[in-house]
């Protein structure tokens, strides 16, 4: 089953969503904003993106400009602050058989989906 971490105020994630929504597979949306995953479950998202945790973070967000941006801050760090403040997190993210990709390009979603 596909999951995606979809924030709905988010037209990327709504595009990324009808896009999935299209394929006639199974899905589970997870609102991320208000079920914030665990410090272990985000770890294993960044494994599965193959991503440092920086590379998962909204830098252009006001709560990262305002309180983290330039600051010396540890992977472990960045991961807490992500689920500290889950508004942080890049979006959306899709998971399939154990793999998965941010789902802002829907060309590399439909590759992914096959």
């Amino acid at each position: 089953m596909i999951q995606i971490y979809h924030n709905p105020r988010c037209g990327k994630s709504r595009n990324c969503l009808a896009f999935i929504e299209q394929t006639n597979q199974q899905y589970e949306i997870i609102p991320y904003l208000t079920e914030t995953p665990s410090f272990d479950e985000l770890k294993a998202l960044l494994e599965k993106l193959n991503l440092q945790p920086i590379e998962l973070v909204r830098t252009k967000e006001k709560i990262w400009i305002e309180n983290y941006k330039g600051k010396e801050l540890t992977n472990d760090q960045i991961v807490q602050t992500m689920i500290d403040n889950p508004i942080l997190i890049e979006r959306p993210i899709v998971i399939k058989d154990g793999k998965a990709i941010i789902g802002r390009d829907l060309d590399k979603m439909a590759s992914f989906l096959d």
